[in-house]
């Protein structure tokens, strides 16, 4: 059986997260994805955050499977030629470059169409390529800034917080291959070359969508409200016994006041008027704050899990970063997947976390540096061992 993207080809000359994690989907749903890297460099997450200086760091290994890599110098005139030949034979160019970056490869959008009419190519910025911040460089804190998920994340008087997952680069990553799908399908329909451009504040911005209904209503700012995000009690309680992610995220709306205050043992507040509805117990946070989280620090967190789902209300434990590896439930579905090969050894990595009935794609180790380079070249563009020694000796691949 065939993958849903086999026969698609990308030219990935992205690096760190919002590039590398768009086209590591594609590639999970059987995208043939070349990785174009710097000669002697590479995408820089290779050696940013690594353990051993002699192996690629869980930084790059976490964006890059199963995907080829070619060392190619963009700034000499025959990587450029070289690259426009891998144009010329692929369906997707992406890239997130710094602004103007790839016009001064001389790789711009209109180049890149001028090798392949019917290329899709896809760029990934901080702001965009136009609008008055266009020119301006972005990372993740700053794009969660701009984009209002700071603003509203945080403690009751306290200051902004930054969001934990990449909501602003894998976030821009996402936006992306939702992009480049459609841009793929209607360059089929016409026959012409599409362009996909996505923000990283954008991309913020539309995944703020549920905090701007407040502000919509009230024209105020969205304030910092830490873990009542509706007002009233809190989402999250603590439990036995007591350490740093000993917590568990629950649900008392509709019933479900009920059936925890007959777990905690507290018969006489079945239907008591200060917290029979959601409005009174809003009304009454602090008492059913106190309540809740007297039952909850008897018990493990997973304990409460386990009693709150048999009765089929909404529970979670806070799991920490070791827990999520640990998680069976996780491991069942393939999203925590153990990983071998010979340079890097035994590890675990993250799984694709889109399930399709026909996509039996086995998840494989990231592409060491230049691991592909002769044979991208051998077999797409014909070139023979002399061309390839001599574009080595000249530090172009």
């Amino acid at each position: 059986m065939s993958s849903p993207l086999d026969g698609i080809r990308i030219l990935d000359l992205t690096q760190v997260q919002a590039g590398p994690s768009c086209t590591q989907l594609l590639a999970w749903m059987g995208a043939d994805v070349i990785k174009v890297e710097q000669p002697g460099v590479g995408d820089r997450t290779r050696t940013e955050r690594a353990v051993d200086p002699d192996i690629d760091s869980f930084y790059f290994i976490v964006f890059n499977a199963n995907k080829r890599s070619i060392c190619l110098d963009l700034r000499s005139d025959s990587g450029r030629k070289t690259l426009l030949k891998l144009v010329a034979l692929s369906d997707i160019v992406v890239e997130n470059y710094g602004p103007g970056q790839m016009e001064r490869f001389g790789l711009g959008y209109d180049t890149l169409r001028e090798a392949n009419p019917k290329v899709v190519y896809c760029t990934i910025k901080g702001y965009g390529t136009y609008g008055p911040n266009a020119a301006i460089k972005c990372f993740e804190h700053i794009a969660q800034a701009m984009g209002g998920a700071m603003s509203a994340n945080g403690e009751v008087g306290g200051a902004p917080q930054f969001v934990a997952p990449g909501v602003g680069d894998s976030g821009s990553g996402l936006h992306a291959a939702i992009g480049m799908l459609a841009a793929l399908r209607q360059r089929d329909n016409t026959g012409e070359s599409q362009r996909v451009e996505i923000s990283m504040q954008d991309a913020i911005v539309n995944l703020m969508r549920i905090r701007m209904i407040d502000t919509l209503n009230t024209r105020e700012p969205v304030p910092r409200v830490g873990n009542r995000v509706w007002g009233g009690p809190p989402f999250v309680y603590p439990c036995a016994p007591g350490g740093p992610n000993d917590y568990v995220a629950l649900v008392l709306a509709g019933d479900s006041w009920d059936s925890v205050m007959a777990l905690a043992g507290r018969p006489e507040l079945i239907g008591d008027e200060r917290y029979a509805t959601n409005e009174s117990r809003v009304e009454h946070a602090t008492e059913v704050e106190e309540i809740v989280t007297a039952w909850t620090m008897s018990r493990t967190k997973y304990e409460i899990m386990a009693d709150l789902a048999n009765l089929g209300i909404p529970v979670g434990a806070v799991q920490d970063t070791c827990e999520v590896f640990d998680d069976d439930h996780l491991k069942a579905r393939e999203m925590i997947i153990d990983m071998h090969d010979p340079v890097r050894g035994n590890y675990q990595v993250i799984g694709c976390p889109i399930k399709i009935d026909s996509n039996e794609i086995e998840i494989k180790p990231p592409p060491l540096l230049g691991e592909h380079s002769e044979d991208v070249l051998s077999s797409m563009l014909d070139m023979d061992q002399g061309e390839i020694a001599t574009m080595r000796a000249n530090g172009v691949i």
